[in-house]
C-alpha cells in the first residue's frame, strides 16, 4: 500500500505538487477509497487503465487523464468522487467548510471561477453552516450548470435547491443591491 509519504514521493518523481488536482484525478482513476493511500489493487487498476508501467509514462498520461475527467460524461462522477474522497472517518457524511472551500477551488474553480469564488466568500462569512453534505455539494454543481450567473434570472427558490444555495443567492443579491 502506498502511504501519504509514498504518494508525495511519486508526485515528486512526476514533478507534480501533491496538492495538484491531477493527483485527485489519478486517485479517481484508481478508484482509491482512502485519502492519501493507494492499495496495490487500486495502483494496478489505475496504471493499467492509463497504459503506464513506469513513472515517466504515468507523467505523460496526465494530460490525457485531465481531458478524460473534463468530459461532461465523467466530470460529475469526478466531482462527487472528490467529495467522497474527503470523507476520511467511518460514517462521516459531511466535510468542514474550510476543506470544502479548498476542494471547490481545486475541482470546480477552473470551470466556474466566478461562482466558486463568490460561493467560497459566502461560505467563509456565513455562520449557519460548519459543514457541507453531499446533497449541498452536488446541488452547487447543478447550480453552476443551470443557473444564470450573476443575475440569477432563472433561479426559483421554490424548486428543490439546498437551503444553503437559497441563502447564497439572497446574500449575492444583497451584495449587488
Amino acid at each position: 500500500m502506498a502511504s501519504p509519504e509514498g504518494i508525495e514521493a511519486l508526485c515528486s518523481d512526476m514533478e507534480v505538487n501533491h496538492t495538484d488536482v491531477r493527483v485527485l484525478m489519478l486517485a479517481w482513476k484508481m478508484k482509491a477509497e482512502k485519502q492519501g493511500y493507494f492499495t496495490l489493487e487500486e495502483w494496478q487498476r489505475g496504471l493499467k487503465s492509463l497504459r503506464a508501467d513506469n513513472v515517466n509514462k504515468l507523467k505523460k498520461a496526465l494530460p490525457e487523464l485531465e481531458k478524460e475527467v473534463k468530459r461532461p460524461s465523467n466530470f460529475m462522477d469526478f466531482y462527487s468522487y472528490a467529495f467522497r474522497y474527503c470523507l476520511t472517518e467511518e460514517k462521516q457524511k459531511s466535510v468542514d467548510i474550510e476543506s470544502v472551500c479548498e476542494l471547490l477551488d481545486l475541482v470546480l474553480g477552473s470551470q466556474c471561477r466566478a461562482q466558486v469564488d463568490y460561493f467560497i466568500e459566502y461560505l467563509k462569512v456565513q455562520t449557519d453552516y460548519k459543514v457541507i453534505n453531499m446533497d449541498q455539494w452536488m446541488g452547487f454543481f447543478r447550480f453552476c450548470n443551470e443557473i444564470s450567473f450573476p443575475d440569477f434570472n432563472n433561479y426559483d427558490p421554490k424548486l428543490a435547491w439546498p437551503l444553503i444555495l437559497d441563502n447564497f443567492v439572497d446574500w449575492m443579491k444583497e451584495k449587488q443591491a
